[in-house]
């Protein structure tokens, strides 16, 4: 059968199947003031039908847009059923998202109706939320005008009696990139790509009713949407949330997940957290112990509460190769995947359990239906089922991005005689210096991050004799340097060093700026999906990098610029 063709499964068929088979069965657990609450496959359709009501009583039509604003919570999951069971169309938005940003997705949307949950600092963004919209909240104490609330919504409707199934070409949502330049783009993707993706990676990764989740990085990125959202609903799997950052540990311990889907960054502050506990050194001397490397293995992964987890994948940005023989030395499987917003984050690579070749972002073959090759120009590009069908509203930046049906990523990559890919840099990121020369700066960061000092890296140089570095330290080495300047200052240059003894000589690091300032999504130097916007971070140093163009000092510690 032609898979881009067939009929597949929605997460809404799922949702009746197991309401008619396992309705008691609990599905997900949202932490209340550190109490669990409950919600069973039975409540979650009711909550979803009584909401569709009460979507459809606002005069909305099939099609119109709902946006849903929220840190991830049961009642996500809710929402994005009951705009499916409307017939509507969802446009989930960041729950760290600026003003601007904001105002910008809302409009270009069209969105009748903004959902509006747990949130930090609500009353900051709510400039961004245009007066018309109707505003629902969930029930949070939500700081910003409200028209609808959710209990006394959902108790006042009856639940809508129907069960449609939608047809595979319908659009059930509009994904909005997180913009690393420019404005985001509105990824449209059918009730075909999300199924197949979903249904097909549960197959692949045997998801079921025994696995757990613990949902935490944003359900609006698309891989947290479709692999845990998606796989969940697919997999009849518990799904748990955590209640806030501090008690981010304790979610975790309580949850024991199955599987874990997390960013490099995490993984890494995951490690932090280990060797503040036991020294590396001594660490690397217990692991040599026979006995005790089972004994230390067993009680570092307890402590992390990944005692019980099968599948821990890593994606969204590269992950440093020496984190990911970290985690092996401990007993730690990082099953790195890579994917885009455009292709639903479904391939086209994975290093599937028990086949992970460290160094490459897995094989082009791990995901059915989807085929993988590099063009002329070194350029990936992929198709498969879960393509989206373009950018909303954006003709022209679709028809550069899909040609005769192949995603064309804008990474550059290589395919080995296993089938398995590595990512050797971005082309769009790539500049060129004063002599002509060109550089990619990304291969030069990863190798970089393999210092753990390092929090953040970012290379660049477009115009100048020899690329810079500006750094951010890890939180260990801020410490570390409050006392041992020197020794942090020391670690860094020989890291620099020796990169610089592993790449070409017009790549070369001259200088690195050890920075004070903390990057993050608020200030405009992250996306919210923790990527550096490139673009951002050039800019904004670049009065730094032109004082101390001419300087000998090949470290700088910089105070605060932002």
């Amino acid at each position: 059968m032609d898979p881009y063709q067939a009929t597949y499964t929605t997460p809404l068929e799922m949702l009746y199947q197991w309401n008619e088979q396992v309705p008691n069965r609990i599905f997900l657990r949202q932490p209340i003031h550190g109490e669990h609450k409950t919600f069973t496959w039975a409540q979650v359709n009711d909550q979803a039908r009584r909401l569709a009501s009460a979507l459809l009583a606002q005069g909305l039509t099939k099609g119109d847009r709902v946006a849903i604003f929220s840190k991830n919570c049961a009642e996500w999951f809710v929402s994005d059923y009951a705009i499916q069971l409307a017939g509507l169309i969802s446009v989930p938005l960041y729950p760290m998202q600026t003003p601007d940003s904001l105002e910008y997705v809302l409009k270009h949307s069209d969105s009748k109706v903004i959902i509006i949950g747990k949130l930090d600092g609500a009353k900051e963004m709510e400039s961004g939320i245009p007066e018309n919209l109707i505003r629902l909240s969930m029930p949070y104490d939500v700081d910003m005008r409200i028209d609808l609330q959710w209990n006394t919504l959902l108790a006042s409707q009856e639940p809508i009696v129907e069960s449609p199934v939608h047809p595979m070409d319908d659009l059930m949502t509009i994904i909005y990139t997180s913009g690393t330049t420019g404005n985001p783009k509105g990824v449209m993707h059918t009730y075909r790509s999300f199924s197949s993706g979903a249904q097909n990676a549960t197959r692949v990764l045997k998801i079921n009713k025994d696995d757990r989740y613990l949902s935490f990085l944003p359900l609006s990125h698309i891989a947290e949407r479709f692999m845990v959202l998606g796989c969940s609903t697919y997999g009849c799997s518990d799904v748990s949330f955590v209640e806030s950052l501090d008690t981010f540990s304790d979610n975790l311990q309580t949850t024991r997940p199955t599987l874990l889907f997390s960013v490099p960054r995490l993984w890494q502050k995951f490690q932090q957290n280990v060797t503040a506990k036991i020294p590396q050194k001594k660490l690397d001397r217990l692991l040599t112990i026979p006995l005790v490397k089972t004994l230390i293995r067993k009680k570092i992964k307890k402590a992390m509460g990944l005692d019980k987890s099968r599948i821990l994948i890593s994606g969204a940005s590269p992950i440093a190769l020496n984190l990911l023989q970290w985690y092996k030395d401990i007993g730690i499987e990082i099953n790195e995947g890579y994917g885009m917003t455009e292709n639903l984050a479904c391939g086209p690579a994975l290093n599937l359990p028990g086949a992970v070749k460290i160094g490459t972002v897995g094989s082009i073959h791990a995901m059915p239906d989807t085929e993988t090759k590099i063009t002329e120009e070194g350029e990936i590009i992929t198709r498969s089922p879960t393509l989206m069908t373009g950018y909303y509203l954006e003709p022209e930046k679709t028809a550069e991005t899909i040609r005769d049906g192949w995603l064309h990523t804008g990474d550059k990559g290589e395919i080995d005689s296993e089938g398995y890919l590595t990512i050797t840099g971005r082309i769009k990121d790539v500049f060129k210096t004063s002599k002509g020369k060109f550089v990619q700066p990304n291969k030069i960061e990863c190798l970089l991050q393999h210092n753990n000092l390092i929090e953040q890296v970012c290379v660049s140089g477009s115009g100048a004799p020899q690329p810079i570095c500006l750094i951010e330290l890890s939180e260990a080495a801020k410490q570390q340097a409050t006392s041992n300047k020197q020794e942090v200052e020391d670690s860094i240059r020989a890291t620099i060093q020796s990169v610089n003894q592993q790449i070409e000589h017009h790549e070369m690091i001259e200088r690195c700026f050890i920075i004070a300032d903390i990057w993050t999504p608020d200030n405009g130097m992250l996306t919210p999906t923790m990527k550096i916007k490139r673009n951002m971070v050039e800019k904004h140093y670049q009065k730094l990098c032109d004082q101390h163009g001419n300087d000998k000092t090949d470290i700088i510690w910089a105070g605060k610029q932002l």
